[in-house]
């Protein structure tokens, strides 16, 4: 997720920076007048870093993003385990509502739907694309709740 919302905010300051260069610079040199830069050196230094590597330094001065700060794994994780639980619960609560013969097949096509959902809230929290991010975790889903089937088939215990 925090991959996603990065690049959405890159692609995003990628187009302002094709779209309007002199705006984008007079912005980057008032994010360093605000930290006490001279006028007439945050103009220069943003000159500067603009003709180095503008995105490099619009991702960094003006939306935060940094390579040493790319990478949170336990915020990730914690939000994994909050996610995992919630999308665990749902199937469950089709198991209980839907007893029977056609158990199987609700919970293996809900959880997909779960997952759609789950995906699109997640794509549209990071400011990512809504239907790539449902696409992306409904795929990976199906993907793993085929090799799930495929597993409990060969140890002859799939339901």
């Amino acid at each position: 997720m925090q991959s996603d919302t990065e690049k959405a905010d890159l692609a995003l300051e990628k187009t302002s920076l094709e779209q309007n260069p002199g705006l984008e610079l007079d912005e980057l040199a008032k994010i360093y007048e605000s930290r006490g830069v001279r006028p007439s050196l945050a103009k220069q230094v943003a000159e500067e870093l603009t003709a180095h590597d503008a995105l490099g330094a619009h991702a960094r001065d003006e939306i935060g993003i940094s390579p040493s700060a790319a990478a949170r794994p336990i915020q990730a994780a914690l939000y994994s385990a909050a996610t995992f639980t919630i999308g665990a619960a749902l199937p469950l609560f089709v198991a209980w509502l839907q007893p029977g013969h056609r158990q199987i097949v609700l919970i293996a096509s809900l959880s997909l739907v779960f997952l759609a959902f789950l995906g699109g809230i997640a794509a549209r929290t990071g400011g990512a694309p809504v239907g790539l991010g449902a696409a992306r975790v409904t795929f990976w889903g199906a993907i793993a709740m085929a090799l799930t089937a495929a597993v409990g088939q060969w140890f002859g215990v799939a339901v």
